[in-house]
């Protein structure tokens, strides 16, 4: 992680779970890290639990990647006061459970506004500014191992997952489309879907919380290990599962 010393990383969805874990590891590893997430007073208790020598290097922001003007005031932001983006963490998602022939439009739409529509907007902003400093940047997209099969619901209960899993596969296509887009711009810029199984998050229904789960730390540790490869290997799709998971 020696080249991204002082460069700066930009982390959505970074209140909870995975986000939260993977900008405490990047603060640590000496990466300045700009936070994103809607519930600013849990980005403040973010920064509160850092070292204080390390706090500096947290900036937070509250963003909602559905919005296209929020999306852009916070990269305007980073652009303005820190030069511009190195490292994007494409994390902020959105799970609601229901029924896809039942349920309400305006939640379906939620999903698909966060998980597709946010990680296009958010990864253009970055890659303009990744561009403009002429940076071997790396955006990294949180994908699911839902973006490449979907498992059947557990036994006498109705399947949940409803528009997520179809966001996901929507995210296995992009990370292909920006592979090729990078190359074709001739930049240097990386891109890597990451695919967990079951994460001990906000995210997971109850019903799946008896299962085996990978924790938060496990996805940030996999994050950092593909940002810390050398610069002519590029790690396309890394899926991991807990020992044991049924699906």
């Amino acid at each position: 992680m020696e080249r991204w010393q002082n460069r700066v990383a930009v982390v959505t969805g970074a209140s909870s779970g995975i986000g939260a874990e993977v900008a405490r590891k990047l603060v640590s590893a000496g990466v300045v890290v700009v936070a994103l997430a809607r519930r600013l007073e849990r980005l403040e208790q973010l920064r509160r639990e850092l070292p204080e020598e390390r706090r500096s290097q947290l900036h937070i922001r509250q963003c909602d990647v559905t919005d296209v003007a929020s999306v852009d005031a916070a990269f305007d932001a980073v652009q303005r006061e820190l030069g511009g983006v190195d490292i994007l963490i494409n994390n902020a998602g959105k799970l609601t459970g229901g029924q896809l022939l039942t349920m309400s439009l305006d939640t379906v739409q939620q999903v698909l506004q966060t998980n597709v529509m946010g990680v296009v907007h958010c990864s253009q902003r970055a890659f303009e500014s990744m561009r403009q400093r002429h940076s071997a940047g790396h955006v990294v997209l949180i994908n699911s191992i839902v973006g490449h099969y979907i498992f059947n619901p557990l036994p006498g209960s109705q399947q949940e997952l409803n528009m997520y899993p179809a966001t996901k596969h929507a995210v296995t296509a992009l990370t292909e489309l920006f592979r090729q887009e990078m190359r074709e711009f001739k930049t240097q810029v990386k891109v890597t879907s990451i695919s967990p199984g079951l994460v001990d998050t906000e995210l997971v229904p109850l019903a799946y919380k008896r299962l085996p789960m990978l924790q938060a730390e496990d996805v940030a540790n996999a994050i950092l290990y593909v940002l810390a490869t050398p610069p002519h290997v590029q790690v396309h799709e890394l899926t991991i599962k807990p020992m044991g998971e049924p699906f």
